[in-house]
């Protein structure tokens, strides 16, 4: 058998091998009690064939790919349905597309077994035995997904399946893993000799304060485990040959390894900011949630990049540790950071640029994965509730289609040409700035240097930076680390050609958000002239000079563009029918800006709320209701509130991505006024009993309103909850009360 899993391996790159792109799509299929949480499943994939052409045309040309077992067999092998996977391979082959592929990914098999099922290993082998015979051609396979990490969740810390919490569960559940790993090396192997094992697996690495020094270096040898193993190098003198013995693995497993190492062709490297980790004795200092500890001490677990002073080692210091240990192929095969566009951009440029230091140093890395092309759900929960949070890749699977983000762009351009041009990578990751920090800062040994990036320091220009909308945009591009230009409207008349064409030749925006507005939607009724120069005039300015020069546009309408003569929410399809002039205005500007060969990106919204701003019903009745003071409400107009954050960063992301025409934007919900207030008084501890509902006759209104307008999108529903929006809006209203209320004391 061991000329079938030891083979030679190149330790040099190749000269004329450029580094490459790859792609990924999150497949984890993991079980927790007796439910399997499936992520093709969540992310449509499984009945979307069509997810291969949009990956191709992005330029990936490599991708790690599902053939799970828990999806194909989950009873009896003869009863497998090879079906959706014959279909994708041989589309793959088609498009020129090589895949890398898995056949478990942090799962624990089918029913019928487990990761700490001694028979693990001979049953998993045949599954593979099956796809190598199905598939002859397949190149290179990832038999099982990080070893390593699987067994510390499902063994080690009980979240998955088989939910066992220590030490002789987590060694099975390894030792299981890396047996299996081997056994289906030989299968693929015995069927096609140059299958390449790219084994990956999550390198973290963890610091930790003085007296915790001894736990520190347990785990930094423990995350060698999975490629030690695999690749021979854990005999008795190992640090770890004692404890693994000490938890189950017997003598004759050890030295299997050893005897007969299964070495990776290629070291699949995955890191997450999340993976290196900061031990402290000093509990007090942080919350119950992060304390925890061994049989020894308690301690506080944390994510290191939020207290180490001098940053974390990142790409470029874990990926040179691993060279330095192996000296085999390396490729980081999962880049992915759940967070905002530019961050997203920001942590695969760095990773793509430690990839080509490295390489320049003599390191043989081969490719940067793009992961997850279709994004993922839940790793918010850690995969163990469905309504887990989405979190956007390459393509953003809430539109239908998938629609390319920005992401998608950089993919392109990286495959095409090795680098990618845009303002937004001039700012740091918030990885690399000192606002990360959470904790009291703690100094530790390494030093970690930042990568060196040109900046050309082409800002963001807001207009209307008087306003709540313009003021909510500088503050959330501040946090962010876009850097912006913010314009009142006593500093540029948007309706202005001349002083429109002066601020852009003089800012030099890469793109423009045009916050101003008139919003006096009563007055607009008699003072149509002013209403029709802010939001009719203005904005169709900017547009056609922002298109003349290749600057991005973003700018905002209203709900009330809408009559309310339907009874389901407004999507971008249904045509407006404005009743008063504020809607005409928006309308107006709307229609003349469609017509534009270069569209500005056009965002409907509705009923602002947010913490920043005191004027906006919601703070005016949550005032009154604390002052004991009745509020009266519309019972009988539906609107789509929405919470400022989330537009700003919705907004923003759309903007990055380069997405054009109209777009609803507002929190998924509707309501009435009076249920609005309600719910805010309830959540906010007050007497909702002060909220009075009366009609919108009864209430003053001078313009018209639409009965009904809630607003939905076609395109992508890209917002929160209407519920979960206004829990966040209480809560951040009762955290800045509560720093007023210190800052007075202090």
């Amino acid at each position: 058998m061991s000329d079938l899993i030891s083979r030679d391996v190149e330790k040099r790159p190749q000269p004329h091998s450029p580094l490459e792109i790859w792609g990924g799509v999150e497949c984890t299929v993991n079980r927790v009690g007796e439910r399997y949480f499936d992520q093709i499943s969540l992310s449509g994939h499984a009945h979307r064939p069509e997810d291969l052409e949009r990956f191709a045309s992005i330029g990936i040309r490599t991708l790690r790919y599902p053939v799970l077992w828990e999806r194909i067999a989950p009873g009896e092998l003869r009863d497998a349905d090879w079906s959706t996977t014959d279909a994708a391979l041989e589309k793959m082959r088609g498009l020129g597309i090589t895949p890398i592929i898995g056949l478990i990914h942090h799962g624990s098999g089918p029913r019928h077994t487990s990761l700490t099922d001694d028979d693990f290993p001979r049953k998993i082998r045949r599954f593979a035995e099956a796809v190598a015979e199905r598939y002859p051609w397949i190149e290179m396979v990832t038999p099982i997904n990080e070893p390593l990490t699987t067994a510390r969740f499902a063994g080690l810390y009980g979240i998955w399946y088989p939910h066992a919490r220590d030490d002789h569960s987590f060694v099975r559940a390894l030792i299981n893993q890396c047996l299996a790993t081997r056994e289906c090396m030989v299968a693929f192997r015995s069927v096609n000799r140059d299958v390449r094992l790219v084994q990956t697996e999550d390198l973290g690495k963890t610091y930790s304060t003085l007296p915790l020094r001894y736990q520190a270096d347990f785990d930094n040898e423990r995350r060698w485990l999975t490629f030690d193993l695999l690749c021979g190098r854990l005999d008795e003198d190992h640090p770890l040959w004692r404890y693994l013995s000490e938890n189950g693995a017997t003598r004759a497993e050890l030295e299997s390894f050893v005897e007969e190492p299964c070495a990776p062709d290629i070291l699949g490297i995955n890191h997450y900011l999340t993976s290196e980790r900061f031990l402290d004795d000093r509990v007090e200092l942080y919350p119950h949630s992060v304390r925890g500890g061994n049989a020894y001490q308690s301690y506080a677990d944390v994510e290191a990049v939020r207290v180490l002073e001098n940053g974390i080692a990142g790409h470029l210091g874990l990926i040179r540790e691993a060279w330095d240990r192996y000296g085999l192929p390396i490729a980081i095969t999962e880049v992915h950071l759940g967070c905002t566009r530019e961050q997203q951009l920001r942590w695969l440029d760095e990773a793509w640029t430690s990839a080509c230091e490295l390489r320049d140093g003599g390191c043989d890395v081969r490719a940067v994965t793009v992961w997850s092309l279709l994004g993922c759900f839940g790793w918010d929960s850690l995969l163990t509730r469905e309504e887990g949070a989405y979190e956007p890749g390459a393509l953003d699977v809430r539109s239908t289609p998938p629609r390319q983000t920005a992401l998608a762009r950089m993919t392109r351009a990286l495959a095409c040409a090795g680098k990618f041009n845009h303002p937004i990578l001039d700012g740091d990751g918030w990885w690399r700035t000192p606002r990360r920090l959470a904790y009291p800062g703690y100094h530790s040994a390494h030093v970690v240097r930042a990568l060196n990036r040109e900046r050309d320091g082409r800002p963001l220009l807001i207009t209307g930076a008087g306003g709540t909308l313009g003021n909510a945009f500088a503050r959330i591009c501040a946090e962010r680390g876009i850097k912006c230009r913010a314009l009142t409207h006593a500093e540029l008349d948007i309706a202005d050609p001349v002083a429109v064409a002066r601020a852009l030749a003089t800012i030099k925006p890469w793109a423009v958000v045009n916050a101003a507005g008139y919003v006096r939607v009563d007055d607009a009724e008699w003072d149509s002239a002013s209403c029709y120069r802010v939001n009719t005039a203005g904005p169709a300015t900017f547009a056609r000079a922002c298109g003349g020069r290749g600057i991005r546009l973003v700018t905002f309408s209203s709900d009330l563009v809408f009559d309310g003569e339907t009874d389901a929410p407004y999507t971008e399809h249904d045509l407006p029918n404005p009743l008063g002039v504020y809607g005409k205005s928006k309308a107006d500007a709307e229609q003349e800006m469609l017509s534009l060969r270069e569209q500005p990106l056009i965002v409907r919204t509705s009923a602002f709320f947010g913490p920043w701003d005191s004027y906006n019903f919601l703070a005016k009745v949550l005032e009154r209701i604390e002052d004991g003071l009745p509020v009266e409400a519309a019972n009988d107009l539906v609107v789509s509130p929405t919470y400022v954050p989330d537009l700003v960063n919705a907004t923003l992301d759309l903007l990055i991505d380069d997405e054009h025409g109209l777009w609803h934007l507002a929190n998924k919900g509707e309501t009435t006024w009076a249920n609005f207030a309600r719910r805010a008084a309830e959540l906010a501890g007050l007497d909702a009993s002060l909220v009075i509902e009366r009609p919108a006759s009864a209430l003053g209104y001078v313009a018209p309103r639409p009965r009904y307008s809630a607003l939905a999108s076609v395109r992508g529903p890209l917002m929160p909850s209407l519920e979960d929006a206004i829990q966040r809006y209480t809560a951040e209203c009762a955290q800045l009360l509560a720093a007023d209320a210190q800052a007075a004391n202090a």
